[in-house]
């Protein structure tokens, strides 16, 4: 659906150009969420907000769309995984809600070129 498409390459290329804002220290964390757990609750807000916006999307459509962020999130484990478990930091907390919202926008585009 958008784990095979070229707007999900670039976004993990983006991702990977930004890891240095990922190497910054715990100790500017504004809250205890790390930083998977706040990808995790981001992108899964996003997801929500796809389903919603959504309603015509079949049983398994919406199945398809669990299994591809289920598969994002596990890219995003294998790319960030040495710092996953540290605790976001505000500037991390910026970068991962607008990233999740890009990720949106490729489920947007994919879902409405499915319900055409």
């Amino acid at each position: 659906m958008v784990t095979d498409k070229d707007g999900y390459i670039h976004l993990i290329q983006y991702l990977t150009e930004h890891l240095g804002l990922f190497e910054a220290s715990e100790d500017t964390s504004i809250n205890n969420q790390t930083v998977m757990e706040l990808f995790e609750d981001q992108l899964s807000a996003q997801i929500i907000m796809v389903c919603g916006q959504n309603p015509n999307l079949s049983f398994a459509q919406r199945n398809k769309v669990i299994r591809e962020i289920d598969a994002i999130v596990y890219d995003l484990e294998e790319i960030l995984a040495s710092v996953a478990s540290h605790n976001a930091t505000p500037e991390q907390s910026v970068f991962i809600t607008e990233f999740s919202g890009l990720i949106k926008n490729l489920f947007d585009k994919e879902i409405e070129q499915i319900l055409r």
